[in-house]
């Protein structure tokens, strides 16, 4: 089926004007690149749900790279000739990102090279459970595509052997782990799938030369690629500077968003201080001196000494997620979506970088289950690092991160997104991770201050908001002013009142990743600017400001960079 097929025969969302000169040129360069994007990747395209590549996965060899390198400056250069006045408002907004992503793609395989440098890349493990765990077809169907692609492994970790260089040590310690999980997932995962379906014989060489192959790549990992993972996990200023463009789509320079985050720490303190005194009074009411860090300490403290664990977290998510629902019902702040949304644990293949996350169908998947995901915490912890980590998504925080990850945050967000219909599939294939984590962020914030789980939960957002910031901070002065990992944790304990455990990982997900902490901060920044200004329009225009209605007025976009949205809204 070709990607045209797919494209609705009117327009709904955003109401686009008659088309001026260059529209219809745009528009076929667009399903162009949206249709080699998807041919590319064929395990984004399974995510995305356009199933024509399932049995497949991306060619990662060099002359693969090579291929998609040169693929990436040829659209870009075609995109650069069309002019951005011949446009409709939409299609102007489409092309900048079109634009963005392929210098994105273009910095990521050209110069940073991540291809050389990150074993990650090449697990295969998400492009299996997508077929796996999603029931978009028939069993039958759908392990036909997972022979397919256990059959594509060992020519993918064959190019992974020759194309790895020396990448930063973290890279490779949490690629021995992940790929483990990833090996359990083609031992076991298939076999209990292909099973239930009578196709075990059937899938058994291509699912035994699959494991063969990830066992001896792991033992390569061990052996060969560890000792001599000496890179370095920073990457510097100047391509800091230019992801925060390419990925956040963002007009804020580092420089802003530094001292904005630095500025927003001391206003947060503050309004922690308010919302703990009174708890602090009622609990330790023999402490009246208390300066406010020293209040907000020991209300924190005391509200973390409610949590779950790894036998009960799912379940409680599970409550919190209907009583968020339901109080977003009940305040009528969206439209709700009607897809299901489930919490699970996370699988093994994906573990250590998140700590949680939402798993949205794609928008071409019509129907499919949102998963929110949470991790366990690992094996090999101490106990005293598990109970801390235990501490920090205590009760309350936890449904502060049900409201982030599911009710009225991703889950809600994505949902509503992918109902969006515009001519091409940019905003369905290429979508705003500032524009979602900002919307998770703000929501988090509505949902406190109207009420939903009362002071504790509040505090906890504010707590969560100060993480959101220290986030920004950590992002920017690990990647370029060579931030230590104690200079980190003491940052990240002392002034975000964080658990040792939490600002562990915190640690490491900052050594893997770039720009992507800072979505939050800069994204939940955007999203409040975007607010006030919608709020002063209304009051220059003498008319109340409608909660409801602004929310599905800036969901109904698709998930695109606030910056966009403000464009089209005309702000």
């Amino acid at each position: 089926m070709r990607l045209g097929s797919l494209l609705p025969a009117c327009l709904a969302g955003l109401a686009l004007q008659a088309a001026p000169a260059q529209d219809a040129t745009f528009q076929s360069l667009a399903r162009i690149i949206v249709e080699d994007t998807l041919r590319f990747s064929p395990e984004g395209a399974t995510q995305l749900g356009d199933h024509r590549w399932d049995d497949q996965l991306q060619d990662l060899s060099a002359r693969g790279v090579a291929a998609q390198v040169a693929w990436a400056r040829h659209m870009a250069g075609l995109l650069r000739g069309i002019r951005p006045g011949q446009l409709s408002p939409g299609n102007r907004v489409d092309r900048e990102v079109l634009l963005d992503t392929l210098d994105g793609t273009l910095q990521d395989l050209a110069e940073l090279e991540v291809w050389r440098r990150n074993p990650l890349m090449y697990n295969p493990g998400g492009a299996l459970d997508g077929l796996l765990s999603r029931d978009f077809a028939t069993p039958g169907q759908r392990l036909a595509s997972v022979k397919g692609r256990l059959r594509a492994i060992p020519a993918l970790l064959e190019a992974a052997k020759a194309n790895l260089d020396n990448p930063p040590r973290i890279f490779t310690e949490t690629a021995i782990q992940q790929f483990q999980g990833t090996l359990g997932l083609v031992r076991d995962g298939v076999t209990e799938a292909a099973a239930q379906a009578g196709l075990k014989e059937d899938l058994a060489p291509a699912q035994a030369q699959a494991a063969q192959a990830l066992e001896s790549f792991i033992a390569w990992l061990k052996a060969d690629l560890l000792p001599r993972s000496n890179g370095s996990f920073r990457i510097g200023e100047a391509a800091f500077r230019k992801r925060l463009r390419t990925t956040l789509s963002s007009g804020l320079t580092p420089g802003a968003i530094l001292a904005r985050a630095e500025a927003s720490l001391k206003t947060i303190h503050a309004e922690m201080a308010e919302v703990a005194r009174p708890l602090h009074r009622a609990w330790f009411p023999d402490r009246a001196g208390a300066t406010d860090r020293e209040v907000v300490k020991a209300v924190l403290d005391r509200i973390a000494q409610r949590h779950p664990d790894n036998a009960t977290i799912v379940a409680q998510a599970t409550r919190d997620l209907a009583e968020a629902t339901a109080f977003v019902r009940a305040r009528d702040l969206v439209t709700l979506p009607t897809s299901p949304v489930r919490v699970k644990v996370t699988p093994e293949y994906a573990r250590g970088v998140a700590g949680a996350y939402c798993e949205t169908p794609g928008p071409l998947e019509k129907n499919g289950t949102t998963f929110y995901c949470i991790d366990p915490t690992p094996a090999d912890w101490s106990p005293a690092r598990a109970a801390s980590y235990f501490r920090e998504y205590n009760d309350a925080m936890l449904k502060d991160l049900t409201v982030h990850e599911a009710m009225p945050g991703h889950y809600l967000q994505g949902a509503i997104a992918n109902l969006y219909q515009g001519p091409t599939l940019v905003r369905a294939v290429f979508s705003s991770g500032l524009f979602a984590e900002g919307w998770a962020v703000y929501g988090e914030q509505v949902m406190a201050r109207m009420g939903f789980g009362g002071p504790e939960v509040r505090l906890q957002q504010l707590k969560m908001r100060l993480r959101v910031t220290i986030n920004a901070i950590l992002d920017q002065r690990v990647h370029t002013a060579g931030m230590t990992e104690p200079e980190a944790l003491k940052l990240m304990m002392e002034e975000g009142f964080q658990e040792e455990g939490e600002a562990v990982g915190k640690w490491k997900r900052a050594c893997l990743t770039s720009t992507q902490l800072s979505t939050y901060f800069v994204g939940a920044a955007e999203m409040d600017d975007l607010r006030a200004a919608a709020e002063a329009q209304a009051r220059r225009e003498r008319r109340p400001f409608d909660q409801k209605a602004y929310h599905d007025r800036i969901l109904g976009f698709g998930t695109l960079a606030p910056r966009f949205v403000r464009r089209l809204m005309g702000l």
